[in-house]
């Protein structure tokens, strides 16, 4: 297993994401394109809606993008996200875990983030990834998952 990261970054809620002050406890990392897009949307709000599972578990949850603070909190407060958005406009946390990538978009290359999650168990290691993630049933497999971990 390869250590997280070793970064510091702002979230929603006037609050810094951390890495280091985050070892001892679990949590799931998932990067998404960008905010109040449908498949965001929908990807959040399965986060939303099984995040009482996730607490259950130990387990935080983070959703990161390249979006604003600003965007962040408009985002979080509309889907009533019951946990924090990571903003990276520098892409420092996106390259960290190597989630930029070229995509097509209605027939024209772009760089952005590939759907991707990650879980980092309590020592600070990446346990387990899912890159070019599908929204529909990825929530649950991730919960099935943190919920075996020990």
């Amino acid at each position: 297993m390869t250590a997280a990261a070793a970064l510091s970054l702002p979230m929603t809620g006037n609050q810094t994401f951390d890495t280091t002050e985050l070892i001892g406890t679990p949590y799931v990392l998932y990067f998404y394109p960008k905010d109040n897009t449908p498949g965001c949307t929908a990807q959040g709000n399965d986060f939303r809606d099984q995040h009482d599972e996730f607490s259950a578990a130990g387990v935080k949850v983070f959703g990161a993008s390249r979006d604003s603070i600003k965007s962040h909190e408009n985002f979080k407060a509309k889907m009533a996200f019951p946990f924090e958005l990571v903003s990276d406009p520098d892409e420092i946390l996106c390259e960290a875990y190597g989630v930029m990538k070229m995509k097509n978009m209605y027939g024209k290359q772009v760089r952005g983030i590939e759907r991707s999650t990650f879980v980092i168990n309590a020592k600070g290691q990446v346990a387990k990834e899912w890159r070019g993630v599908k929204v529909p049933g990825h929530v649950s497999e991730v919960l099935s998952y943190v919920q075996d971990m020990k």
